[in-house]
């Protein structure tokens, strides 16, 4: 699994294709996205471009999508990840992970295609909890890996988002198909220091979205995010970033791979697509890394509770 992917969340669907190809074009090899970013289908057509135009095999890419809340339950779960692959149109996918630890109140998407957390096309209702084991929702997934037992599995591997240490090892005690990768909300101003211990000592793979803090959620009127200073202007990170000749961008992200954190980051920008995928190829001092784990605030910008649904978050 590569350590730097490019994330599909917010990427408008009338852009997806040309974006994908561009960034496997690039040299990009991981490719994050969710049932619930709705644009599934024309990222898979921009992947499905790329082989066509020899620019990749499909087993050099690793690609990852979500199971929304809405389809926890086994026959929902087990629809909607032959679904997902069905629309991605690339024989299978690497890694499909449950978005969230929230079992929502199953909407037909023959009703409403992309929920998110509403049950109405105005997002004003929020859509009811409907509780689902997340016992059932894993063992439906668990049925879909490719094994030796079950050769014809769309997934090659499953895994987790969003998910508390306690959540974690919970699901650690009965998994037959041990989580891959747990995906959480992690930059300098959310640090999760022992979430992301915890995880990497049970062999667990973590990857990191909104690596920039703030940043992606301004534009969606986060409030929070809005009176939050721009990790891109913080002046731990710009003076660490001058010391380098980098961007701030690339210190943030190498903050992250170089504690052996996978990023996933988004940008339209072909410059800033080159240079986050050149963010690995130098080193943080020890002292800077310490001096960027110090803007912990535990701040967190992706909180479903703040939508009005249910609270997992400390």
């Amino acid at each position: 699994m590569p350590l730097v992917g490019f994330g599909i969340w917010k990427v408008p669907r009338e852009k997806t294709a040309q974006s994908v190809y561009d960034a496997i074009k690039m040299g990009y090899r991981h490719i994050d996205g969710a049932y619930d970013y709705t644009n599934s289908k024309e990222a898979g057509e921009g992947v499905q471009r790329a082989i066509a135009d020899g620019l990749v095999r499909r087993e050099d890419l690793f690609v990852t999508s979500k199971l929304w809340n809405n389809y926890h339950k086994k026959q929902h779960a087990l629809e909607m990840a032959q679904h997902e692959v069905d629309t991605w149109g690339i024989g299978y996918l690497d890694l499909y992970l449950i978005h969230f630890p929230v079992s929502l109140a199953y909407i037909a998407p023959s009703e409403l295609r992309w929920p998110c957390f509403w049950s109405d096309p105005e997002q004003k209702q929020v859509t009811a909890i409907d509780p689902t084991p997340v016992s059932e929702t894993w063992a439906a997934l668990e049925s879909l890996v490719r094994t030796d037992a079950n050769p014809s599995g769309i997934l090659r591997s499953i895994g987790v988002a969003n998910f508390s240490s306690q959540l974690l090892h919970d699901l650690l005690s009965y998994a037959a198909v041990k989580p891959a990768v747990l995906q959480v909300e992690h930059h300098p101003y959310l640090v999760q220091a022992g979430l992301i211990r915890a995880a990497q000592a049970a062999g667990v793979a973590v990857t990191a979205y909104s690596s920039f803090g703030p940043q992606s959620f301004v534009e969606l009127g986060n409030a929070t995010a809005r009176d939050t200073q721009p990790l891109f202007s913080h002046q731990v990170v710009v003076d660490i970033a001058q010391r380098h000749g980098r961007t701030p961008a690339q210190v943030l992200l190498r903050w992250a791979t170089q504690r052996d954190v996978i990023v996933i980051p988004k940008s339209n920008n072909a410059q800033r697509l080159a240079e986050n995928l050149d963010s690995f190829s130098f080193d943080l001092a020890a002292e800077e890394l310490e001096a960027i784990s110090g803007l912990d605030k535990g701040l967190r910008f992706n909180n479903p509770a703040a939508l009005g649904s249910l609270h997992i978050f400390d």
